[in-house]
């Protein structure tokens, strides 16, 4: 490669082979499952105005603060290359009139972009699925996406994989535990990390998944939100839990589970590799595979009405790195030219092979002599040979009686 070869941008990927393959069985994978639950498809721009993002993911996180790729168009709006769904979503809904379809199941899949630093199945471009239940306040939402998800990850064929689930309770059972996280956290306010002291006021539930030991020392004695849960608040996550049971989904409690941000109400959930698994040794310290949670205050930051959700997602490349190696499948039928004569029928044949639903290849570059010994060596299920013997056009099939049959069948 020569000097003056553009190289990639840190923090990007050019996928291929087994890798791509991999990647591809998940996207297809989710697309079947997402069929079977009725989620209808969505596209998405990959850019909105800035403030959608601000005014959804929050001003305070890291996400808006340090890690977007916002940028100045020649008209002078700021715009962002999204980092995440469902801010973009939540817009279309209201901008779109989807209201009407209410309650909405969608679901979509592409790339995000966020500045961070690359590491083992992150990157700066990074791809998703997502799936999102738009104006279902039932928990009957919340349990139909879990089951999605842990189907989704059963399909994939990714084991040693739980379901962590926490409940946040009300806006009134929130509210009341925030507040009695602030008088605790004041208290030892000195002692916390630089992160968790600039938090405390404005998003003081994020110092409860603060990974600094000068804060863990702390969370183990801070206030429950079991503490302050509604009697409605307990009544909705029963219903989760129950229903769950009922699915025969796997669960277990994890009450250290938040989200910082004042829309996310009741479900918080993260699918988490169990200790010591495989899936665990494959992604390290990025242990979260799939995760999400009831948004229902969301809408309102954007200026819209009141109204519920919830939803998840899954980085596309950490699942990949899950399912395996995941090679091309062999060809069915390849089509062999050992007489360059016969390249007009090989293209005609090729062709009706196809329209029958068989994968093929064309075998016609090359020495004619060792053609056909290529596509023995490359595994096709079948092949077909095309000759000339004594001035007359001729062929020859290496196949199961089966298929040989069909592909004479084919030819006629």
């Amino acid at each position: 490669m020569s000097k003056n070869t553009p190289k990639a941008i840190r923090g990007t990927q050019d996928i291929f082979g087994a890798e791509a393959e991999a990647f591809a069985f998940v996207v297809e994978t989710f697309e079947r499952v997402r069929k079977l639950y009725r989620f209808r498809r969505t596209e998405m721009p990959v850019f909105e105005r800035t403030e959608v993002f601000s005014r959804a993911i929050g001003e305070t996180t890291d996400v808006v603060s340090k890690e977007m790729y916002s940028f100045e168009d020649r008209g002078g709006d700021s715009l962002t290359l999204r980092p995440e769904f469902t801010a973009g979503i939540a817009r279309a809904f209201l901008t779109n009139g989807w209201q009407q379809h209410a309650p909405l199941k969608i679901g979509t899949h592409g790339p995000l972009f966020r500045y961070e630093r690359p590491q083992k199945g992150r990157y700066r471009q990074f791809h998703q699925i997502d799936a999102e239940i738009i104006g279902a306040a039932e928990p009957q939402a919340d349990v139909e996406l879990l089951c999605m998800a842990d189907q989704l990850l059963e399909e994939l064929g990714i084991e040693g994989v739980t379901l962590h689930l926490n409940t946040l309770g009300d806006a009134d059972s929130r509210d009341q535990w925030r507040a009695a996280l602030i008088t605790y956290f004041k208290a030892v306010e000195g002692q916390l990390s630089e992160d968790s002291q600039e938090r405390l006021e404005k998003n003081p539930l994020r110092i409860l998944d603060s990974k600094d030991r000068r804060d863990q020392q702390f969370l183990a004695d801070a206030p429950r939100i079991d503490d302050f849960l509604t009697e409605d608040a307990q009544t909705f996550f029963k219903a989760v839990t129950d229903g769950l049971d009922a699915a025969g989904v796997k669960w277990k409690r994890a009450e250290s589970l938040v989200r910082g941000l004042d829309y996310y109400r009741h479900t918080a959930f993260e699918f988490i590799p169990d200790e010591g698994s495989a899936a665990a040794d494959a992604l390290g310290a990025q242990s979260t595979v799939l995760g999400g949670g009831r948004y229902d205050g969301l809408m309102e930051s954007l200026g819209g009405p009141a109204t519920p959700a919830v939803g998840w997602a899954a980085g596309i490349e950490r699942l990949a790195m899950l399912v395996g190696d995941k090679h091309e499948p062999d060809a069915d039928v390849i089509v062999v030219v050992e007489d360059d004569e016969r390249i007009g029928d090989a293209i005609a044949a090729i062709g009706r092979v196809r329209a029958a639903g068989l994968t093929a290849e064309l075998a016609a570059s090359g020495s004619t002599r060792k053609r056909f010994d290529k596509a023995v060596k490359s595994g096709a299920k079948s092949i077909l040979a095309l000759d000339i013997c004594d001035g007359a056009p001729v062929h020859r099939i290496k196949a199961s009686d089966a298929d040989t049959a069909r592909i004479e069948a084919l030819l006629n």
